[in-house]
């Protein structure tokens, strides 16, 4: 299995040069933000590892907000981010930019501040100006590109064939067209016109680090719990005193900035959500979603890592990102469906997760012990989640036209070429999902 990683290269854009960084980043698209694959400056379709990237400007357009708390705004400079989702390590995958996407880079980042395009080792500037995720929500640890490709072409050439084989052998005799359908993948494996790649084995120093994060933090948790036992009903008091005076921010939509994140979006059956806000002033607010961020990293780590997050099946990546001294938090997701469906889905089935975290952030509707209210304000929610959601300049996703479901159903076909199904019960579900 090769588990996936993540890069998020931020750097503050020039005085003056937004812009120009913005017209430059349209030539990298074809229409609505989405990337052409092959465009000359960063050709996403060359790096079979690259499951989906964005380049997009944070900026703190709800800033100001944090006055509301008599605490005066931190000034936050247009930032250039570019972040992606890729197999293998982060240093190789950057590596691998470099080399082959170099001068499109240079050319990108000549407009952030302090870069060089001349002088500067691209490499490294890259990998220090890369954002760890406090935590990071895979879909299916360990399905890579190649696999998701591969996959698609077996379901496409399997359905076709599936056709062929019922009209000649009829529909009734399920063995006949199961072995019909190993002959024929056999032969295009054969002819070269289907592939199977073989799942690489797990890097061993991933496992090790994998396995030490399952028990560490319930180690550490049941070390420091007689403490937490003993600080948790005055955190719990203090929360709710906060939660009764904590201020809403939340304006009816912006209908021009709608219209803008509007034009970006469906443009594939699946989209991209950015937001960026700040956390409530306080180190208590701070530490609490710290906290709550560890706990979801180790649940989207070792618990939700089969196509699940929570009850949510449409997610394909997720992370939360800490910036500037962890005063804002930075959210991106690449979802299945349209806006309004991905969060009703997460209205109606984990509300309660929403606030664990979003709660936490200025303006956030108001929210009760942590977990009611907040999104369950439906509408109040909705403004505040647009509100902050930013308009995304570039998105990339290396298979288009596919949703998570779909990874999910092409993976259970390629199981049932490489394991022979028992019974003639086995063999009809299997060929359902052809």
């Amino acid at each position: 299995m090769m588990p996936q990683s993540t890069f998020m290269v931020t750097a503050a854009v020039e005085s003056g040069q937004l812009e120009a960084l913005r017209a430059l980043l349209k030539t990298l698209t074809h229409h609505g933000g989405m990337a052409d694959p092959e465009n000359t400056l960063v050709p996403f379709a060359q790096f079979d590892r690259l499951h989906m990237a964005r380049f997009f400007i944070a900026e703190a357009v709800t800033g100001d907000d944090i006055a509301v708390y008599g605490v005066t705004p931190v000034e936050w400079p247009p930032t250039l981010v570019f972040l992606g989702d890729c197999d293998g390590p982060t240093d190789r995958f950057l590596a691998e930019l470099v080399a082959r996407a170099g001068p499109g880079l240079r050319q990108i980042f000549s407009f952030c501040t302090g870069f060089s395009p001349e002088d500067s080792d691209l490499l490294a500037w890259m990998k220090a100006h890369n954002k760890k995720p406090a935590a990071n929500y895979i879909n299916w640890i360990g399905r890579t590109v190649v696999q998701a490709r591969e996959e698609a072409d077996l379901h496409e050439a399997l359905a076709a064939r599936l056709k062929q084989a019922v009209a000649e052998l009829g529909a009734d005799d399920t063995r006949r067209l199961r072995q019909d359908l190993l002959s024929f993948i056999e032969f295009e494996r054969q002819q070269g016109r289907l592939r199977l790649t073989p799942v690489p084995p797990t890097p061993p120093g991933w496992a090790v680090r994998n396995f030490l994060h399952l028990v560490g933090v319930p180690l550490a948790l049941l070390i420091l719990s007689p403490l937490l036992l003993v600080i948790a009903p005055f955190a719990v008091f203090y929360l709710r005193l906060l939660e009764r005076s904590d201020p809403e921010v939340i304006p009816p939509h912006d209908l021009a900035h709608l219209s803008r994140l509007a034009t970006d979006e469906d443009h594939d059956v699946s989209n991209q959500f950015s937001a960026f806000g700040d956390v409530k002033p306080g180190l208590f607010r701070r530490y609490l979603t710290m906290f709550i961020l560890v706990l979801i990293d180790y649940a989207a780590r070792h618990i939700y890592k089969r196509g699940f997050l929570a009850r949510v099946r449409t997610i394909h990546f997720a992370r939360w990102v800490f910036l500037d001294g962890r005063r804002r938090v930075f959210f991106a997701s690449n979802y299945d469906g349209g806006h309004e469906a991905y969060m009703d889905d997460f209205i109606n089935k984990v509300a309660f997760g929403l606030n664990l975290v979003f709660s936490n952030g200025v303006g956030y509707p108001r929210s009760r012990w942590l977990v009611k209210g907040g999104a369950e304000l439906e509408q109040k929610f909705k403004y505040y989640q647009r509100r902050h959601q930013l308009v995304t300049d570039v998105w990339y996703k290396a298979y288009p036209g596919k949703t998570a479901f779909d990874l999910d159903r092409n993976s259970r076909i390629r199981d049932g070429v490489e394991n022979r199904q028992e019974n003639d019960a086995e063999i009809r579900e299997w060929l359902s999902l052809l």
